[in-house]
């Protein structure tokens, strides 16, 4: 049942930004930058934590789960080096999704041949 609730509301996310992108005219990089400061800031007032919790990997996959382990990091690296916290903590945090998307999209590029519109 975990996988169902998962699935359905990474799906929700993901439908809800696709209306976003498909009725506005913003474009598609401050959309991530938007889902991104979203997740930041609800990790900051303590709501997104609670809702991870209930929608597991659902709500931490996207963007906005990427903003939270962004702002856990800070958090997390101001408690124990203070100002230089701010700089070094999210990157710890998120270093093993940052580096996981840098070597499956140089894999990706080895396999196919990109091309431009």
């Amino acid at each position: 049942m975990d996988y169902v609730k998962a699935f359905v509301v990474g799906g929700i996310i993901c439908g809800l930004v696709q209306i976003l992108m498909d009725k506005t005219k913003l474009m598609p990089g401050r959309i991530m930058v938007l889902l991104v400061v979203s997740g930041t800031i609800l990790g900051f007032v303590g709501a997104y934590q609670p809702f991870l919790d209930w929608a597991g990997q659902g709500a931490g996959v996207p963007l906005l789960g990427f903003g939270n382990t962004l702002w856990k990091g800070v958090k997390e690296g101001i408690q124990e080096d203070g100002l230089l916290g701010i700089f070094k903590g999210g990157l710890t945090a998120s270093s093993a999704g940052i580096c996981g998307a840098m070597v499956f999209a140089y894999l990706a590029s080895l396999i196919f041949k990109p091309k431009m519109k």
